[in-house]
Order: structure tokens, then sequence, then C-alpha cells
């Protein structure tokens, strides 16, 4: 639960964040390419090995860079997970806040795609699959019956509909 709330806290802040930014007349800063390139970094290390020693140190700096970074938008749709959040058996806490590292990892590797909802936050999703795919390697009872059916979606080619669906029809543009 106090991840969960960590979680919701992190995206609270990253939304008031971005909607102070986009404030006229605010002079347009920008990242460092050592920090945007740490950012794509810590996803591609997080997909494969989301047990790293370190992976609470990247997650907490990625998570904080996102929210306080000038030049990287995210817009979030929170309702493409189903019950991932509160589980604790999946690895919340691991998973929650990834989907935004991935978002951001996105945006930096596919600046003209930076403004694609659907495919911002398709990358999201599939960065969370692949973390999820190994979580299960080594704690294979962790399994998410959500999660699950999100990759048989995106083994049978029908992610990019769901999420374009999700996105649509949940979430506030």
């Amino acid at each position: 639960m106090r991840a969960f709330l960590s979680i919701r806290l992190s995206i609270v802040i990253l939304i008031v964040t971005w909607c102070v930014s986009a404030v006229p007349g605010t002079p347009v800063q920008k990242s460092s390419k050592a920090d945007l390139d740490r950012i794509v970094t810590i996803a591609h290390t997080l997909e494969t090995d989301p047990f790293n020693k370190d992976a609470k140190k990247m997650r907490t700096w990625a998570i904080q860079f996102v929210i306080q970074a000038p030049d990287v938008h995210l817009a979030l749709c929170s309702n493409l997970f189903g019950n991932l959040l509160g589980s604790k058996k999946t690895n919340e806490s691991e998973l929650g806040s990834l989907e935004i590292v991935y978002m951001a990892a996105f945006v930096i590797e596919h600046e003209d795609k930076a403004s694609d909802t659907i495919a911002v936050n398709q990358a999201g999703v599939e960065g969370v699959l692949r973390s999820y795919e190994s979580i299960l390697k080594t704690k294979p009872k962790s399994k998410n019956e959500s999660l699950d059916a999100l990759i048989a979606k995106r083994d049978q080619g029908e992610l990019k509909a769901y999420v374009e669906e999700i996105v649509n029809s949940k979430c506030k543009k």
C-alpha cells in the first residue's frame, strides 16, 4: 500500500511539474545529455535486471529526474495495467514506477514520437512487460493475470490497439 501511495504521489508531482513548466513565458531549459543518457541506460538495465543491486536507487533517481526535467514531458495513463498496483507478489514497487522510466527513455530515444501519446504509453507498457518477464525468470510465482493478459495481447499483435483504446477512452488528453 505504501508503494502504491508513493507511485500515486510521483504521478501527481509529475503532472503538476508538467503544468507549471508549460506556463507561457517560462524560459525553456534543457536536460543535460548525461542525464538523458542515464535515463535510457537505467531503463534498459531494469528491463533485463529489475533486481539489480542498485535498482531502487536507479528507479528513485529516474523518477525524480523525470519529475524535474524541464524538457521531458509525459502523458501518463494509469488505467493500462488492471490490478497490477496493490499486488505485492508482482513486485509492485519494481514495476509500478518503471512505466514512467520506460516512457521517458522512449521520448528521449524517439524525439519525433514524443507527442504521440499512444506510442509513448505503449513503450511504457512494453518496458513493464519485459521487466515482468525478467522477474518471472527469477521468481516464477510472481504471476499476475493482468500482465499475463497484456503479454498475450502483445504476442498476438493486439497491444497497440489495446493501448489506443484505453488512452482514448479512459485517459485525459
